[in-house]
């Protein structure tokens, strides 16, 4: 099994702060950053979150719910994905992950989509198989449609 490589705290935090600056701007503070700290170091616990697609499910959604920064979280959310996909390996979907993600953690954020819907999201990018996936582009579409 291949040994995962995981972002620090201080990876994060330095990650939010170019991912506003390049982004339209925000304010940099922080709120939260034990909570994100805490996110962080409880992924790479195989027995609560075993396969990678766990892992980046709750970082995603953690990201986006915990409000860990004054601004951002929803962007910091898919940036922080998009790094851990990097640094694992996962070249051939970073690009399209960034793409669609933007619409879909606006929706996590405001709770339209759920941790197992995020994850069924998550993991259909990875095989690749997001873009032909009509019966998950239904969930997420009656999912976002009570917004």
């Amino acid at each position: 099994m291949l040994r995962l490589i995981y972002l620090t705290l201080e990876q994060a935090i330095e990650t939010h702060a170019k991912t506003v600056a390049v982004s339209g701007g925000g304010a940099m503070g922080h709120l939260e950053l034990g909570k994100l700290d805490s996110v962080l170091q409880h992924i790479q616990n195989d027995d609560y979150y075993p396969t990678f697609e766990d892992k980046i499910t709750h970082l995603f959604f953690s990201a986006c719910k915990f409000h860990c920064f004054q601004d951002g979280n929803k962007r910091i959310a898919i940036t922080l994905c998009a790094q851990m996909l990097l640094f694992n390996g996962y070249l051939y979907c970073a690009s399209s992950f960034l793409r669609n993600m933007e619409n879909i953690s606006w929706h996590v954020a405001a709770g339209n989509i759920d941790k197992s819907l995020l994850h069924d999201i998550i993991s259909a990018h990875l095989s690749e198989e997001y873009d032909d996936d009509e019966a998950l582009k239904l969930r997420v579409y009656h999912a976002i449609s009570k917004s």
